[in-house]
C-alpha cells in the first residue's frame, strides 16, 4: 500500500516523504514543480528522494481534476493521503490571488475528491493536510487555540488555508472521510523555502546586502523546526479523528520569539554581523504568532524539541554546503 504526499518536491513535504521511506513506507509523491521559487532547489530535493527504491514521482497540478481518475485507480494502492501542495505566502497573494484560488481552494477540492474515492474502494486510512497559522492572523488573544474562532483574515492566503479546512469539513459530514488539518507555526530549518525570512536574511548577510525588519522589527513568531513538524505529521497520520468530526490540531514550538532575537541567533551562527533596515508592517502580516499546542501535546504526543539556539546553525550549516558559500 501507499501513501501519496502532494507537494512532495516541498520544502515539508521533501522532509515528510524522506521521513516515511526511511522508516520503509512506500511513497508516491506529485508537485507541479512551479516556479513561484527555484525550480532547481525543489529538483535537488526530490533527487534525495529518488534513492530511495519505494518512491516514485508524478509531476502533476493538484487542481487539475484529471488528477482524480488517474490516483484514485487501485493499481496505486493508495490507503493515506498527506497532502502538502498549495500555494504559499502572504504577500504574494496580494498580487496573484488567483494562484491562491487555483491551488489551495480548487486543489484542495481535488484532493478531497480523491480522498472520497479511495474511500469509496474501503482503503482509505486518513486524509491529513496543511492548514497554517495564518488562519488565526486577526486575532488578538495569544497563544492561539484550536478553539478561537477564525473571523479576521489579514490576507486572501490566510483566507485560503480556512477556506481548505471548512471544505475538507463538508467532506468529513458528508462522505465520512477521516482528515485530520494541521496548522502549521513558520516552519523552517535544511532544504527551506526561500520566500522564508530565515533563507532570506542569510542570503543577504552573506552577501553583504541589508535586511528589512518589518513593523520596525516588533514582530514575534512561533518557529518551529522542521524535524519536529516532521514528528507531529507522523503522529497525526497515525491518529484517527472520532467518526465525523474533522481532527484539527496546531504544530507550532509553543514559544514566542522575536524577530531581533532571530537575527541575533543567525548574525551567531553566520559569524556576521547584519546591516538592518526598519520598514513598516506589510499588509496581510500579523505582528504575532504563538501556539497553543495543549491537543497536538494530549492527543498526538506531540513535543517539539528544537529551540532556534539549535536549529538555525543547523540551517545555516546546510545552507553553506548546499550553495557553497
Amino acid at each position: 500500500m501507499t501513501i501519496l504526499v502532494t507537494g512532495a518536491a516541498g520544502f515539508i513535504g521533501f522532509h515528510i516523504s524522506n521521513a516515511l521511506l526511511e522508516r520503509g513506507e512506500r511513497v508516491l509523491g506529485i508537485d507541479n514543480l512551479n516556479a513561484y521559487y527555484d525550480p532547481e532547489l525543489k529538483n535537488a530535493r526530490l533527487e534525495r528522494l529518488r534513492v530511495h527504491g519505494n518512491f516514485s514521482f508524478l509531476k502533476r497540478d493538484i487542481a487539475d481534476e484529471a488528477v482524480v481518475d488517474e490516483l484514485a485507480s487501485r493499481e496505486h494502492g493508495i490507503h493515506t493521503i498527506i497532502h502538502m501542495a498549495a500555494q504559499a505566502g502572504v504577500r504574494h497573494s496580494l498580487e496573484d490571488p488567483f494562484s491562491y484560488v487555483r491551488s489551495n481552494l480548487q486543489g484542495q477540492v481535488v484532493i478531497c475528491e480523491l480522498a472520497r474515492r479511495i474511500r469509496q474502494h474501503d482503503t482509505l486510512k486518513h486524509f491529513v493536510f496543511a492548514s497554517s497559522s495564518s488562519v488565526y492572523s486577526g486575532n488578538d488573544k495569544i497563544p492561539f487555540s484550536v478553539r478561537d474562532p477564525l473571523e479576521k483574515p489579514l490576507s486572501l492566503y490566510a483566507a485560503s488555508k480556512h477556506s481548505g479546512e471548512i471544505i475538507a469539513q463538508a467532506y468529513v459530514h458528508l462522505f465520512d472521510i477521516p482528515a485530520t488539518a494541521l496548522r502549521f507555526f513558520t516552519v523552517y530549518g535544511p532544504w527551506g523555502r526561500p520566500d522564508m525570512a530565515l533563507f532570506q536574511f542569510t542570503k543577504a548577510i552573506l552577501e553583504d546586502k541589508p535586511i528589512t525588519l518589518f513593523n520596525h522589527g516588533d514582530m514575534e513568531r512561533d518557529f518551529t523546526y522542521i524535524d519536529d513538524v516532521v514528528d507531529g505529521v507522523l503522529a497525526a497520520m497515525e491518529t484517527v479523528p472520532p467518526h465525523g468530526k474533522l481532527g484539527v490540531y496546531n504544530i507550532g514550538n509553543h514559544k514566542m520569539e522575536s524577530l531581533r532575537a532571530l537575527v541575533t541567533t543567525l548574525e551567531s551562527a553566520l559569524g556576521k554581523s547584519a546591516d538592518k533596515r526598519l520598514a513598516p508592517l506589510q499588509p496581510g502580516d500579523a505582528p504575532r504568532t504563538y501556539a497553543d499546542i495543549s491537543e497536538s501535546t494530549r492527543d498526538l504526543n506531540f513535543r517539539p524539541k528544537i529551540s532556534i539556539a539549535q536549529g538555525i546553525p543547523r540551517f545555516v550549516e546546510w545552507y553553506r554546503e548546499y550553495y557553497g558559500v
